[in-house]
């Protein structure tokens, strides 16, 4: 799988659409939660396999050095297949390639597992985003 940072106004509204099939459509996700201010000032991170783009994320700096991900999403005959920790990994090399040095996230905790296959840990305790339990998680970059 191929990642880029999105650039272009067709390849963000690539990540937008992804992230409608999955929030939207398949969680229930309100669109006024799911697009927000944080969407023209972020990072918009495409996964591309064979030119078709299968995943997206979203990345907003914190601060100088903490980048927080966002809206990672996997369409869904893609997931299982090892995009997600493909798309993970290209994400961390944004962020420090930005000067980041901590990735951090609010991950659904039916997910918990994956990102803690990957290194993050959990930071809190569990909360409701979006009527989605969540668990924020960090990660120190090397």
């Amino acid at each position: 799988m191929k990642v880029i940072e999105a650039k272009t106004e067709q390849q963000i509204k690539t990540a937008l659409s992804i992230r409608d099939q999955v929030f939207i459509d398949e969680q229930g996700v309100s669109p006024e939660i799911e697009h927000d201010h944080y969407d023209q000032t972020a990072l918009h991170i495409v996964g591309y396999l064979d030119q078709k783009a299968i995943a997206v994320a979203r990345v907003c700096f914190i601060d100088q050095n903490k980048g927080k991900i966002q809206r990672v999403a996997i369409l869904k005959p893609y997931r299982g297949q090892g995009y997600g920790k493909q798309l993970m990994l290209a994400i961390e090399s944004i962020i420090g390639s930005h000067q980041g040095v901590v990735a951090t996230l609010h991950a659904q905790t039916q997910a918990q597992a994956f990102y803690q296959s990957l290194g993050y840990e959990a930071v809190s305790e569990p909360f409701y985003e979006a009527n989605i339990e969540h668990i924020k998680m960090e990660k120190l970059l090397k």
